[in-house]
């Protein structure tokens, strides 16, 4: 469950930098579409053929258009660009470019605003996990196995679509596949997500992944053993060079980014460690390529590890040990990589409240441990 303490003050800003690899910021390249059956919270889409904006001091030097994606959910980034770029928005009476800034006392407005698209994720009736919700964000406990959004190959039974069917109101600021998503999970990664509710909502909490203000901790078994109880990994990553699907360390190469994690060892057991990582940096397959380059693969991860699943009798090695076999050493204990997103700290982005909001360990990695501590 979510848990609060004192509050802390925080000031909007345009997340213009470009984004570490796990939040998700509006894609210039994106189809011009955006939700179904949305209600939002600030300016209804439905109900806009012409509107007008007076600049407040908290959107000082914003870009025009991530002005207007804050007072209008309903439209993506890249849509209303396109809507200044025809010269149907209004700066103090003069037509602007997407890029300009707009500042305090400045009256914004639109002309001859079209209706929002109508395409977007299908609604379906899946089962979420709620950790925390209040009426700008969610926090969800996501289950290994679900794909965050659509992609090749899985285009139904995403966290989108099930979003899409729980909640009526998600931020588009991230793109029409992917609403109210701010970072992303692997597949079979399990553990706690943030959802945003609107775009406003949305580009505070980029703002503070991308100043590196969200910290995270993760729980793994991996197979090897560590020499020390705590350790700094940082060795840039990029893309696998033959490899499609996975990433590598890649020093000195254009396609690299910097990348660092800190872990610290909970237990030992014979051939495995159970480990708390920390990652300070935001790179795709992050902790599980760095942990299978000191080599400490995340157990049952297939792409770095070897293998995709462990039965009771391989994780106890007990043909290994010249042990004799036993009735449920074939018992599959775990089909998917071991790893989970506990928790996660943040500064609520509207009420400025320092938030903490836990995920509880899955079944699936309690039975492992539970093994392991058993031992023969």
């Amino acid at each position: 469950m979510a848990k609060k303490s004192k509050s802390t003050e925080e000031t909007p800003r345009e997340t213009g930098v470009l984004p570490l690899d796990d939040w998700i910021l509006p894609d210039p390249d994106a189809p011009l579409v955006a939700l179904p059956q949305r209600e939002p919270a600030t300016t209804p889409a439905s109900l806009l053929t012409n509107a007008s904006f007076v600049v407040e001091e908290e959107h000082r030097e914003f870009r025009v258009d991530l002005f207007l994606t804050l007072k209008i959910d309903g439209y993506s980034r890249v849509f209303l660009r396109r809507i200044i770029t025809e010269g149907n928005v209004l700066v103090d009476g003069r037509p602007v470019k997407p890029a300009f800034r707009v500042y305090p006392g400045q009256r914004v407005e639109i002309v001859d605003l079209p209706p929002p698209p109508t395409d977007g994720p299908v609604p379906e009736a899946i089962e979420l996990d709620v950790l925390f919700e209040d009426e700008s964000m969610v926090a969800i406990n996501k289950p290994a196995g679900m794909v965050v959004h659509p992609a090749k190959g899985h285009w139904s039974g995403t966290l989108t679509s099930a979003l899409a069917h729980h909640f009526q109101q998600l931020s588009d600021a991230g793109g029409p596949t992917r609403p109210g998503i701010v970072h992303r999970l692997d597949r079979e990664t399990s553990g706690v997500i943030l959802i945003a509710k609107t775009n406003e909502v949305h580009f505070k909490l980029c703002a503070q992944f991308e100043a590196r203000e969200v910290h995270k901790t993760y729980v793994t078994i991996v197979s090897g053993k560590l020499d020390r109880d705590r350790d700094r990994i940082v060795y840039p990553i990029g893309h696998h060079p033959y490899q499609r699907e996975k990433m590598a360390i890649r020093s000195h190469h254009p396609s690299a980014k910097s990348a660092e994690t800190l872990f610290e060892v909970v237990k030992r057991f014979p051939g495995y460690c159970l480990l708390h990582v920390f990652p300070k940096t935001g790179r795709t397959h992050q902790i599980r390529v760095h942990l299978a380059h000191i080599g400490c693969p995340v157990l049952c991860d297939r792409l770095y590890a070897g293998h995709a699943q462990i039965t009771r009798g391989q994780l106890q090695r007990r043909a290994a040990r010249g042990l004799p076999p036993r009735e449920n050493d074939s018992e599959i204990l775990l089909n998917r990589q071991a790893l989970h997103a506990a928790k996660i700290e943040f500064t609520h982005p509207k009420t400025g409240q320092s938030l903490s909001i836990e995920a509880p360990l899955p079944e699936d990695l309690q039975r492992v441990l539970e093994a392991l501590e058993a031992g023969e």
